[in-house]
């Protein structure tokens, strides 16, 4: 199983609502809302790292409020 945690940066006032849609990607096991350079950190996994990047790449990313992402693969 490959492990990823995804940084994500969201329009003004949209953490709320995008904490809730990013939760229901199938592959995300936890989404919280943080302070600091991006506004909410994701936890993700799935069996190959190209799963992993799909999903952030086509299911996350594309979501209304979404302006950007930082994926990173675990590496133990």
């Amino acid at each position: 199983m490959v492990r990823a945690f995804i940084m994500a940066k969201t329009s003004a006032g949209k953490s709320a609502d995008l904490q809730a849609a990013i939760e229901a990607v199938d592959g995300v096991r936890e989404a919280h809302v943080v302070a600091g350079k991006y506004d909410i950190i994701v936890e993700a996994e799935g069996e190959e790292v190209y799963t992993v990047i799909h999903t952030v790449s086509t299911e996350i990313r594309d979501l209304d409020g979404v302006v950007d992402t930082r994926t990173y693969i675990c590496l133990e």
